[in-house]
């Protein structure tokens, strides 16, 4: 029997986090996130070194043996296997990101069916991607495992915690391991109802007031946006508020509520 991942907040050693990456990659293999030897994982440690997955295997079928561990530019440094060439592509969030410790890369078939059709999922249907993620946008295509995919990435990386890449996937980052593989999840999720949503009917869009909101209700669930902010909120669905309900926020406007409404949330405790 596998083991299940150690959960975040304890202290983690290089093995704890290799079965956490193998765990994770059993679970992408599972729901259909990957098959065969596509995407990837990677998990920063403690000390800057990065504990990744080889090219070439299944990640859902991995054992801790056939893990590398490369340096912050990608050197390898252990490990008999062979690195993945779209390690690059995580190494750009651990560069840009501080606060990021994980990345996840696959291929959900109903978000990359969106991302093939050059699609982001950017519209606020459901309150729970708008709190978590904000909109998860389409980057352009490059070939993966290219520099010029990591350039595609790079206006991204700072806003956002989950992207589509055109024609290719998914990445998502996290502080942890099972964060990022909660916001891959998530993508597949908000890809799914969305595609249902419009096969039954027109989409109801939320409003601009009711995204912010949300936007306002995300340090009550813990929720922290990505050191850049997001760049741009979910696409609302004006037309269901009268002209003088209407709210245009500027970005520093919406800095301002969410301060705001954690000065408020706090001095109810």
């Amino acid at each position: 029997m596998t083991p299940e991942p150690v959960l975040p907040g304890h202290a983690k050693n290089d093995e704890q986090h290799a079965r956490d990456i193998c765990v994770a990659g059993r679970w992408m293999y599972e729901r259909g996130f990957i098959v065969a030897c596509e995407g990837n994982l990677s998990v920063r440690l403690g000390d800057g070194r990065i504990l990744t997955t080889p090219t070439c295997m299944n990640k859902g079928m991995l054992s801790p043996e056939d893990l590398v561990i490369t340096d912050p530019q990608g050197r390898q440094l252990a490990g008999d296997r062979r690195v993945s060439s779209e390690l690059a592509m995580h190494l750009l969030f651990y560069r840009t990101r501080p606060d990021v410790n994980a990345v996840c890369h696959a291929h959900p078939p109903t978000g990359t069916g969106f991302a093939a059709a050059g699609r982001a999922l950017n519209k606020a249907l459901l309150p729970e991607v708008i709190v978590g993620l904000g909109q998860i946008p389409l980057v352009q295509y490059a070939t993966p495992g290219t520099p010029e995919l990591s350039s595609a990435l790079e206006p991204f990386v700072p806003h956002y915690d989950a992207l589509l890449l055109a024609n290719h996937g998914a990445v998502t980052c996290g502080p942890d391991l099972l964060t990022a593989f909660f916001r891959m999840e998530t993508i597949e999720h908000c890809a799914k109802i969305t595609l249902a949503a419009e096969l039954a009917g027109e989409p109801v869009m939320l409003t601009g007031r009711e995204v912010a909101k949300l936007m306002a209700a995300r340090p009550r669930y813990f929720v922290s946006s990505p050191p850049g902010g997001g760049a741009e909120l979910p696409m609302t669905n004006e037309g269901a508020e009268s002209a003088e309900d209407r709210v245009t926020l500027t970005r520093d406007e919406l800095e301002a509520l969410i301060d705001e409404a954690v000065r408020k949330d706090r001095s109810r405790r």
